[in-house]
């Protein structure tokens, strides 16, 4: 099944790299994305936000991720990216999230995946949100043993 067109909120990512379980849902999308098996849009501003929060010293800790190594998983999710530079500016509820309502709005069918409960609550009038967990199950459903 071809997965829908989205945009990763950086929470995701993050939680996709600290976290133990290689299963859970925030490890598989970020997995799926590494491996170029997700379709994902990303923008320069959120490229940005990728890298700022990766390199906090608080996340350094708990990741052990060099600075290299970052460069690098950032360089592979650009590559397997559908780059975009959004044209207007997003109204979301907290300003600092007009950067994923801007670039949702480059790509009508986007979904935007999150664990932020204030986007799950109040999404944009042109895309749709949902959770990791939802996503993760839509792409790659978790097999009973």
């Amino acid at each position: 099944m071809l997965s829908p067109v989205c945009v990763v909120d950086t929470n995701v990512v993050v939680s996709g790299l600290i976290g133990a379980d290689g299963g859970s849902p925030p490890a598989r999308i970020l997995n799926a994305m590494l491996d170029g098996n997700l379709l994902y849009l990303m923008s320069g501003d959120l490229l940005d936000e990728y890298s700022s929060v990766l390199r906090r010293p608080a996340l350094v800790r708990v990741h052990r991720c060099t600075d290299d190594d970052i460069d690098r998983v950032l360089a592979c999710l650009v590559a397997n990216s559908m780059w975009r530079e959004p044209a207007v500016d997003g109204d979301a509820l907290d300003s600092g999230d007009n950067h994923l309502w801007a670039l949702l709005a480059t790509f009508p069918q986007a979904l935007l995946v999150t664990g932020d409960g204030l986007l799950l609550d109040n999404p944009p009038s042109n895309a749709s949100v949902t959770s990791a967990r939802h996503f993760a199950d839509m792409i790659s459903p978790e097999r009973e043993e």
